[in-house]
């Protein structure tokens, strides 16, 4: 087992980014001695030869789309190696263990569990019974404070690869990935953290994540992401880590991820990292409606959204948003609304026109199951998600158009402000009103962004 490429890790999907789901474990299996190879099947074509020779493959399932790519790719690995093992690991993965393990997973894990995926190896390695691995009834995570190593990104395709940052003046430069932090303090309802994670989150040691940054800018990164699911759940750590990276590094920028409530709780550390070098911060926004903020407890109002973006602004950073329009609880008046606003307020240069189309997701253990407002119509194993209905098919049938206009709009290179015109047009129609003119909305060139759109 410690033979080089007999442990292989996959990777389906990561936002575009090179995959940590492959680099933080590939450096735990080399601290305890073992050789992995990796395949990124987002950028790399399925490789028999290195899934032949595995006698694991280890496949990572952060989000959503990871694990339907993922239960695709096990198929694929089966196929070309009946012999392997298969395991799934990450934040998805615990999720769904049920199905997973009916779908022929050897091992399913969840949460900090990367020395459970050390010890995976050892018991294969040494002939165990692998039943410990195995999750029995109600699904769990592992939960202890872990560690770190420093990612591990040898055997990784180059930063070239990958998604790039686009800045202010429309260039493109190469992008790295890292995370300073783990997991989430908070329990919005709809998150699949919380599931998971319970409510708490780990600070990755400052030092195990300058180095990953430092080994990406070697290679060319210029522009680090950071994707830990809020970076300032310890805004202490997050500025210790943003200071060091702009002592060492001179003139590399980032961007992250925090909640709209931290945003508007911590002004001073937002305009400090700005002036570090922050160009954008992406935040779940969600909804501008207060009885769906509310609904998902997302710890922030319609007020708070307008100070955030307001924040941001005056420390020079670009506030992109995230967006739920489309769940149980939004009316079309929501959704007229919102799309009101961002056109009024000039927001639309901050915003990717997949936001507009994104419907609520409840996959098994969220938070949300129970909800009197959700209409379930069962568990849908194929899309992983129990599907539901809205109280006013409007809504539905608006959903499935607007995501097939952004979809067309993403496909043809579209200017995001004719998609979004589209979307104005298809939203005021399902309210029966008369479309009106959307006035240009982009004033100035779109605000820094990656090349790859966030959705789940």
């Amino acid at each position: 087992m410690r033979g080089e490429g007999e442990i292989l890790l996959v990777s389906t999907y990561e936002l575009g980014h090179a995959p940590h789901g492959i680099a933080l474990p590939a450096a735990f299996l080399a601290r305890a001695g073992f050789r992995p190879a990796a395949l990124d099947l987002s950028v790399e074509g399925f490789d028999a030869a290195r899934v032949g020779r595995a006698r694991l493959a280890a496949i990572s399932v952060p989000m959503h789309t990871a694990l339907r790519l993922g239960l695709a790719a096990a198929a694929r690995i089966r196929a070309a190696n009946p012999g392997a093992l298969v395991c799934f690991h990450g934040l998805y993965a615990p999720l769904h263990a049920p199905l997973l393990e009916a779908a022929g997973a050897a091992a399913v894990l969840g949460g900090e569990c990367e020395e459970e995926l050390v010890a995976l190896a050892r018991a294969i390695e040494s002939g165990e019974a692998l039943d410990r691995f195995v999750q029995r009834g109600a699904p769990s995570a592992s939960l202890g404070r872990l560690d770190f190593p420093v990612p591990l990104r040898e055997a990784l395709p180059p930063p070239s690869r990958y998604a790039r940052l686009v800045d202010a003046e429309g260039r493109e430069r190469l992008a790295g990935y890292a995370e300073a932090s783990r997991g989430c303090l908070h329990r919005c309802r709809h998150c699949p953290l919380p599931a998971v994670y319970q409510g708490r989150f780990f600070a990755v040691p400052a030092e195990a994540v300058l180095a990953d940054v430092a080994q990406q800018v070697a290679a060319g990164a210029t522009h680090v992401t950071f994707g830990d699911p809020d970076f300032l759940n310890g805004p202490g750590h997050a500025l210790r880590v943003a200071r060091q990276l702009a002592r060492r590094h001179p003139g590399v920028t980032f961007d992250f991820t925090a909640k709209v409530e931290h945003l508007v709780r911590h002004p001073a550390v937002v305009a400090e990292l700005a002036s570090l070098g922050a160009l954008f911060v992406t935040s779940a926004v969600e909804s501008l409606s207060d009885r769906v903020l509310e609904r998902l407890a997302k710890g922030h109002n319609r007020s708070d959204v307008f100070r955030a973006f307001e924040i941001c602004a005056r420390a020079g950073l670009a506030l992109r948003p995230s967006l739920m329009p489309f769940t149980p609880w939004a009316t079309l008046e929501d959704e007229i609304d919102l799309l009101d606003v961002f056109e009024s307020r000039r927001w639309l240069g901050q915003l990717d026109p997949v936001q507009l189309s994104i419907r609520l997701l409840v996959p098994p253990g969220s938070l949300l199951l129970g909800d009197p407002g959700l209409v379930l119509d069962g568990l849908d194993e194929a899309a992983l998600t129990w599907r539901w209905r809205h109280p006013d098919p409007r809504m539905d049938a608006l959903q499935r158009k607007v995501a097939a206009a952004v979809e067309d709009g993403a496909s043809r290179r579209e200017d995001p402000a004719e998609t979004f015109a589209r979307v104005k047009a298809l939203a005021l129609a399902a309210a029966g009103r008369e479309h009106a003119h959307v006035a240009r909305p982009f004033s100035s060139p779109r605000a820094p962004h990656l090349t790859e759109s966030w959705f789940c």
